[in-house]
């Protein structure tokens, strides 16, 4: 199936278990995928039949620098549930990455990883 990716969305956020990082924020990086028919995009060079991709990232960006949530999967599962809502595509997966979790020792970023689908909600 054909696919739209967004990778490596950057973010200030208010998300974590720890009140601190509900209070200090940290960033978020966040990867989209849209699977969807590009078919008639590439067709007719048409934006309109396609997904407008400052779209995508704006409703990512309202979503991670919105309303603060305890996990990063209840941030992927927000965002998800909003692409699928507002635009055309049949599955969605949200990788939401935090580099700077609290967590004692050396990592490049932690990480959950959804696939959603209209009918998966």
């Amino acid at each position: 199936m054909d696919k739209i990716i967004l990778e490596g969305m950057e973010f200030f956020g208010y998300h974590g278990a720890q009140p601190e990082e509900r209070t200090l924020g940290q960033k978020f990086i966040l990867d989209v995928e849209l699977f969807l028919d590009l078919r008639p995009a590439g067709i007719s060079d048409n934006l309109d039949r396609t997904v407008n991709y400052v779209q995508v990232f704006e409703t990512v960006q309202s979503i991670v620098c919105g309303r603060s949530r305890r996990l990063i999967e209840a941030l992927a599962e927000a965002v998800a549930k909003e692409l699928l809502e507002q635009f055309p595509a049949d599955q969605v997966r949200v990788c939401v990455k935090k580099p700077q979790a609290p967590v004692p020792g050396r990592f490049t970023w932690l990480a959950v990883e959804i696939t959603r689908g209209k009918n998966r909600l």
